[in-house]
């Protein structure tokens, strides 16, 4: 039977593990890259999975004062569809990590959402 000593050392040894494999994770997120887009491909915005946006690019066809609110739009939609792929690639990593680590189905470490 383990002490009481022996049982805190082992908890925080495993803390200390789920930390690092969380530091790896958001590493591993930033890398990876999505692509949300709008319009039919008019308005494209990339980002990494951890939701850093690395680019945007806009047809160069809605570059016309008339089509001003539309871009906004379109630029908008590509945002928030980046976020989503971002988020459900997170997600997906996030599980891989938790089942890695033999924790029951949904239970939340803090800072996993």
């Amino acid at each position: 039977m383990q002490s009481m000593e022996e049982m805190i050392q082992a908890a925080q040894k495993a803390a200390e593990t789920i930390q690092s494999q969380m530091g790896e994770m958001q590493a591993k997120l930033d890398a990876i890259e999505v692509e949300g887009a709008a319009g039919g491909g008019l308005v494209k915005v990339r980002a990494s999975a951890k939701g850093r946006i690395l680019r945007v690019e806009i047809d160069e066809s809605l570059m016309k004062p008339e089509e001003k609110q539309m871009v906004e739009d379109l630029v908008t939609a590509a945002f928030n569809d980046a976020r989503d792929k971002a988020d459900r690639v997170s997600g997906e990593e996030m599980k891989k990590m938790q089942g890695g680590l033999g924790l029951p189905p949904g239970f939340n470490l803090p800072g996993m959402g």
